[in-house]
């Protein structure tokens, strides 16, 4: 819908309620995925209402109405009175299938609680945070995580290979646990070795994601907060995948200081982030992103290249370059030590 009115623009107030009640199905698609609804139905043969409010432990008439939207919509099947998922949607909606998005589902749904207090947050100028999902914060964390693998899997190892600069011996993954862009490092510099740093309560999922690993033998995992901790040395690359955007320019700048200290001289840096145009209103993902910051963090934002540059160049670096632009999360801006 945000390409067309893009494209097209506004024409009248009908347009204006169809964006506003695209809110709906998004919620359905969060209630079932925080409940396990979708986990309850398949690959399970087709359940009755009653079967699937049992075995959720939630009421039988809400599950009923829950599940005939999510028919309606036709996100599951509903025949005889018995729900089911088909079989072109059960890897995406089950979460023992690699190609599941579940928990992106979840991810998106602790956004939505985000952006419902938008009104707040925006009079104050502080999120105000609704609390955790029904699932609870530690889950709400996993969820994170494995969110950032559903959206890195399909691309990681395509991108890297695309701008990869050659002759890598050490790649430092800030915040990599997901492992995902560690591994297409490795693949793609078959001779590096790499160094994930990530928070202490997170660095057991990331040695949970290379225990069956070939690249488990060629990769660090260093505990700690790249926020205050001083970053692990020996590296020649580091990899800020989709973390600037959470910062304030004053962190960010904090940041990118650590990691030229901690980089071997001449070393990389290359940032994986939305890259906004001058007039902040492009792209329409960037513009609604820094949305998504202003409802979750304390300073962050969609960032300008201009803005990248200048933090860059104040904290050491040189030679800064957009190498790969995209509509949405997958701009690259590469730059050196100095």
């Amino acid at each position: 819908m945000g390409r067309r009115i893009q494209s097209r623009g506004i024409r009248d107030g009908e347009q204006i309620l169809e964006m506003m009640r695209a809110y709906q199905i998004p919620c359905l698609l969060a209630a079932a995925a925080d409940l396990d609804l979708f986990e309850k139905l398949a690959p399970a043969p087709p359940r009755t209402a009653a079967e699937v409010a049992a075995a959720a432990g939630c009421d039988l008439r809400a599950v009923t109405i829950l599940l005939d939207a999510l028919a309606a919509v036709r996100v599951i099947v509903k025949q005889d009175e018995q729900y089911s998922i088909s079989p072109e949607l059960a890897p995406f909606l089950c979460e023992a299938f690699p190609q599941s998005v579940v928990a992106m589902l979840r991810h998106q749904a602790n956004c939505l609680r985000n952006w419902s207090q938008l009104p707040w947050t925006v009079h104050s100028g502080k999120p105000e945070y609704p609390g955790p999902s029904i699932r609870g914060e530690d889950a709400d964390k996993v969820s994170f995580i494995e969110a950032m693998h559903v959206v890195s899997r399909g691309v990681a190892n395509e991108l890297v290979q695309e701008i990869h600069p050659g002759g890598v011996r050490c790649v430092l993954d800030l915040g990599g646990a997901s492992g995902s862009w560690t591994t297409a490092w490795l693949k793609a510099e078959p001779q590096s070795r790499a160094i994930i740093f990530d928070l202490p309560h997170v660095i057991p999922m990331a040695r949970e994601c290379f225990a069956s690993s070939p690249f488990a033998d060629r990769v660090e995992l260093c505990a700690g907060d790249f926020y205050t901790d001083d970053l692990p040395k020996g590296a020649d690359l580091a990899w800020v995948s989709a973390i600037i955007h959470q910062n304030s320019p004053d962190q960010n700048r904090a940041l990118y200081r650590r990691i030229a200290a901690a980089l071997e001289p001449q070393g990389w840096i290359y940032i994986r982030d939305i890259v906004m145009e001058p007039s902040r209103t492009a792209p329409v993902a960037g513009a609604l992103f820094a949305v998504n910051m202003l409802s979750a963090t304390e300073g962050g934002n969609s960032y300008c290249l201009t803005e990248i540059q200048e933090d860059l160049h104040s904290a050491g670096f040189a030679d800064v370059q957009l190498v790969r632009h995209d509509e949405g999360m997958h701009s690259i801006v590469r730059a050196r030590v100095r």
